[in-house]
């Protein structure tokens, strides 16, 4: 890419940062203004930037253009539009809210590939023919002036509460996580991890669990913490003899929980916020211990793998000396104190609270681990921070819009209340198998959607079978949101594997077998949430959380010694076994 373009990049991804962050500070804007003007700003990273074939290319900016003028024409008439109550009122509203459909739809597959946006297709296809269908799963029929005017022009369909969270406060996080990537706060977390774990037996199989948990804690993609952390972590394990299946697992096991790790988690923890009603600082407080849990299990996990093979720790000259360890660590430091005592200690909201610490992380970007200032690499940084960022709120963004057009059908045809009658009718009454009904559904839209994607449509359609049966609404959202994420480990599609299998040269299907191993805690700690509940009320009981995390501790760690290490099979039985009773009683 020519320097020019990379100006260009970059500078409008600093617009996108400017009119995000103007958001947060400037008080309240017209939903209808906000939102249409955030599909704007994502447009041309996902058409124009992203674009990777011919086709793509040349057709990338057209179809750009015409996005780009019908979300400002939606922002600039919201005054009119927002007394049409959702109804189109002529032909040429009908032509925009068509192309504002359409430019999602191809916004997504570019973005994403395929599945998300044919669910969406199939979802429009019944809103608009679903009234030939005979029998329950029929609807009586919705005026095409009405069907497309509630998704496209009021805030029912495109514009509705996902796309509000993903404008106010997932666009928030992903800038913060773009700024502290692009200085040295990677390098910070790599840095703590070797020094708490490298000594250790498997020492640099638990240097990539602690550094993918804090790297994935800013990250939220598996994805991109296995790219990134694993650009270190692997070649350092392979190197010191580890099995290659085992270190992609490991690696692709460690990045997978990046998403359940606060204090960031993943996007679907923003809209957890906005479907559940429930403060982002509770849903992080009832998120620590299950996290833990899932990273101490894969923790257990590696010791029982060092029975079997011999896995040594960093050599002393590899593990990184003290005063580098204090100065990095700040990198990252600094601006989560800022985070969370901005939540905690001020008590503002926690996007305005993130916004501070952007500005502290965009203050360091001008220092290196020497303390030195560059302005020549304070100015790269800026462009990668703000080219970054524009990228990541684009794909999110593209992601939202489209599973909005999936929740607005659900809610207009009544059809998510038809399947929610299903799961109920298909569990004969009782929670544990409505539960695994939910879960099987997460596991299998997950190997074609992204995890946010996953949990919005699964937590439409089960949450309220769920509810119904007298599970937490809280409980419900976890339990969905853990089980989304199964298909980065689990095959036929499992992306983190993949990704990992790819970076050290071994079969894709021996990395995933070591990875569903090593990831017990990914299939049994929602179950846990579930039978043990008190483990997420860590805020109002933390005493009794603690003594139910302490009891999961217990039972996952028999369960992975169980499965993974070379023990007698009597004995390997009974540790198992044992683990599920302690898990479940």
């Amino acid at each position: 890419m020519s320097l020019t373009a990379r100006l260009v990049w970059a500078a409008l991804g600093a617009v996108s940062i400017a009119f995000h962050l103007w958001l947060v500070f400037s008080g309240l804007v017209p939903n209808l203004v906000s939102r249409p003007l955030h599909m704007a700003l994502a447009l041309p990273f996902v058409l124009i930037l992203a674009a990777k074939t011919p086709f793509q290319r040349w057709s990338g900016p057209p179809l750009a253009a015409f996005g780009v003028a019908a979300c400002v024409w939606v922002a600039w008439n919201h005054d009119m539009l927002g007394d049409q109550y959702g109804y189109l009122a002529d032909d040429f509203q009908m032509a925009v809210a068509l192309l504002l459909l359409f430019v999602t739809l191809e916004m997504a597959r570019r973005a994403i590939g395929w599945p998300l946006p044919l669910v969406a297709g199939l979802a429009l296809a019944y809103a608009v023919w679903g009234e030939a269908i005979p029998g329950e799963f029929g609807h009586p029929g919705l005026p095409m002036a009405s069907l497309f005017g509630t998704l496209a022009i009021a805030e029912g369909g495109l514009w509705g509460k996902l796309t509000g969270v993903s404008v106010s406060v997932v666009a928030i996080f992903v800038i913060f996580g773009a700024v502290l990537n692009a200085g040295e706060a990677g390098q910070g977390f790599m840095n703590v991890a070797a020094a708490a774990a490298g000594r250790l037996r498997g020492g640099a199989a638990k240097v990539s669990v602690l550094s993918s948990a804090l790297f994935g804690s800013i990250s939220g993609s598996a994805s991109a913490n296995v790219a990134s952390t694993g650009a270190i972590t692997l070649p350092a394990m392979t190197r010191l003899g580890y099995p290659r299946a085992l270190a992609g697992a490991v690696e692709a096991v460690a990045s997978s929980g990046g998403q359940i790790m606060p204090p960031l988690m993943g996007a679907g923890a923003f809209v957890m916020v906005e479907l559940t009603g429930t403060p982002y600082s509770d849903i992080m407080m009832a998120a620590i211990l299950p996290a833990f849990l899932y990273f101490l299990a894969v923790w257990v996990g590696i010791d029982a793998f060092s029975l079997r093979h011999v896995l040594r720790g960093l050599a002393p000259e590899d593990r990184p000396a003290a005063r580098i360890v204090i100065i990095t660590s700040g990198f990252f430091l600094v601006p989560f104190g800022i985070l969370l005592w901005g939540m905690f200690g001020l008590g503002v909201t926690p996007q305005y609270a993130a916004s501070l610490a952007i500005l502290a992380g965009a203050v360091l970007l001008a220092l290196d681990a020497r303390l030195t200032l560059d302005w020549r690499r304070t100015a790269l940084r800026l462009e990668e921070a703000c080219t970054g960022a524009g990228r990541q709120i684009a794909t999110i963004a593209a992601i939202i819009l489209c599973a909005s057009i999936v929740i607005g059908v659900l809610g207009m045809t009544g059809l998510g209340v038809k399947i929610t009658s299903l799961i109920l009718s298909g569990s004969g009454g009782y929670l544990w198998p409505a539960l695994l009904l939910t879960a099987l559904a997460c596991l299998i839209l997950g190997m074609e959607v992204p995890t946010t994607a996953a949990y919005v449509i699964c937590i439409s359609v089960a949450g309220p079978a769920l509810t119904a049966l007298g599970l937490p609404v809280l409980q419900a959202h976890l339990f969905v949101f853990w089980y989304a994420l199964l298909s980065t480990i689990t095959p036929p599609v499992c992306g983190a594997v993949f990704i990992a299998a790819g970076m050290v040269g071994e079969n894709w299907l021996k990395v995933a077998f070591s990875a569903m191993a090593l990831g017990l805690g990914l299939y049994l700690v929602p179950l846990g949430m579930i039978a043990n509940p008190d483990v997420i009320a860590l805020a109002s009981e933390p005493g009794m959380a603690l003594v139910a995390g302490a009891k999961i501790a217990a039972a996952l760690s028999a369960i992975s010694f169980g499965v993974i290490a070379p023990l007698n099979p009597v004995l390997r039985a009974g540790l198992v076994a044992g683990g599920g009773v302690l898990l479940f009683v």
